[in-house]
């Protein structure tokens, strides 16, 4: 569809009770493949987009959404914002961006996904459960084989003359087994997040998920105590997405963060760095511009163990009076504005995966967690975690474990990190943005067990 046209008259009919005006378009293409005992179980191609208007009236800030984008929905969203600017009692001011001095070139789409045909992707999900069930007589089920890929087209002009315009698409490939033996049921998953579709090897997917399942028959728990503990790549990435909103400036604003007046202070151990990169090549959330039409850049977050900024978008900004980081995202109404990291990850260390297990005398290595939602407080910081994983000693793995709680503080635990592995993974992205971290290695954490 050709927007231009309507944006001219959105910006022409408008000019005379909107004093700037600005419009974001997004147009989205979703296709979700599963499959269950060799046949599809969910197949589903959603098309799906939206115009939000925002625009000053009167000095206020006024909000307008539709999924109809065409000539006749344009009076409608202006005069939606006019009112919507009537209720506005916020003490601060917005304003439309004017763009930045320079936007980098991001390729985020690529053309040979989008031409691997739908049967293609269908036969490797179903190849992919096929090979996990032949593994071994103990898997006894998928219990879940998907395949998921996204395409979004961003828009974004405002009448201070920013014009951008970005095409990206991703795709994923996720299996869960459930393996028994005896009485004992256990369970093991993969994924691989990627824009190649030749990066995707169902056999290695499936090889992963099974011998996790397997490898945890005959798990018990644990004597009660504090131990070393290693949390594998994915756990630690999960974790810190939990904690991600500690590092919005917006919560930082209104006392929802204990790192208010902390930048330049140490809050973490000095071997960890935590960056944030919009420009990673298949990265689920890089992007050149946000939502708001700024220029995002490449930031460290925490810098050697020292907090170096916060995430901003234009309105937090200017409240701090410093510049936005280009963390500026839509709600869920495509029109307010949130705050979320694009690709944060925790930069990998020297030690491998194995060096870590051989730094520990007795601990633990914990390979998931349950209850981030209900067990993790965002504003404390303090967490406690059902799960499980293996028992280590003598600096090898000895035998699975489960049904343990892991209790702790997320700054304490940045401040107790002891090594950072070289496996850095990105794990299946939440809301707004992707969350990836190598395996680390904590001094020591609360475990109960028996």
């Amino acid at each position: 569809m050709e927007y231009n046209s309507i944006i001219e008259k959105i910006f022409e009919s408008g000019k005379g009770s909107l004093e700037d005006m600005e419009v974001f378009i997004e147009n989205g293409k979703e296709i979700e493949i599963d499959v269950f005992e060799g046949e599809l179980n969910k197949y589903n191609i959603a098309e799906s987009g939206g115009l939000s208007l925002r625009g000053i009236s009167n000095g206020k800030m006024g909000y307008s959404y539709t999924e109809k984008i065409d000539e006749s929905s344009i009076d409608l969203i202006i005069n939606d914002v006019i009112e919507n600017s009537k209720y506005i009692d916020s003490p601060d001011k917005e304003e439309i961006f004017s763009g930045s001095s320079k936007y980098e070139e991001v390729d985020l789409y690529n053309e040979n996904l989008s031409q691997v045909s739908l049967e293609k992707k269908i036969d490797f999900v179903k190849a992919l459960e096929k090979e996990a069930l032949s593994l071994d007589e103990r898997v006894v089920s998928v219990s879940g084989c998907s395949y998921g890929e996204v395409e979004q087209h961003r828009i974004l002009r405002n009448t201070k003359g920013v014009d951008l315009e970005e095409k990206k698409n991703i795709a994923y490939c996720y299996i869960s087994v459930v393996v028994k033996e005896n009485e004992d049921i256990k369970t093991g998953s993969s994924y691989i997040i990627s824009n190649d579709f030749s990066d995707y090897d169902y056999k290695s997917l499936a090889k992963e998920a099974v011998e996790e399942g397997l490898s945890m028959l005959g798990a018990k728990s644990i004597e009660s105590g504090n131990y070393p503990i290693i949390f594998r790549n994915d756990v630690f990435a999960n974790i810190l997405e939990t904690f991600v909103p500690v590092f919005s400036a917006e919560n930082v604003q209104k006392g929802l963060s204990l790192l208010k007046d902390r930048i330049d202070s140490e809050i973490a151990s000095p071997i960890l760095t935590l960056s944030d990169d919009p420009f990673i090549k298949d990265g689920v959330a890089s992007r050149a511009f946000d939502d708001e039409g700024m220029a995002t850049k490449f930031k460290k977050v925490i810098d050697k163990g020292t907090l170096k900024t916060y995430f901003y978008n234009w309105k937090t900004a200017k409240k701090d009076r410093v510049s936005s980081t280009g963390n500026g995202y839509r709600g869920s109404y495509k029109s307010s504005l949130s705050i979320a990291p694009t690709n944060l990850y925790v930069e990998s260390g020297k030690d491998s995966f194995e060096d870590l297990i051989k730094s520990i005398d007795h601990g633990l290595l914990i390979i998931d967690v349950q209850g981030l939602h209900s067990g993790a407080n965002a504003v404390s910081g303090d967490y406690s975690l059902s799960a499980y994983g293996y028992e280590i000693e003598g600096g090898k793995i000895k035998r699975p474990v489960n049904q343990i709680t892991i209790a702790g503080n997320f700054y304490d635990t940045l401040k107790n990190i002891e090594k950072i592995g070289n496996d850095l993974k990105f794990v299946l992205p939440g809301m707004g943005g992707q969350v990836g971290s190598p395996s680390v290695k904590v001094k020591s954490l609360s475990v109960s067990g028996e």
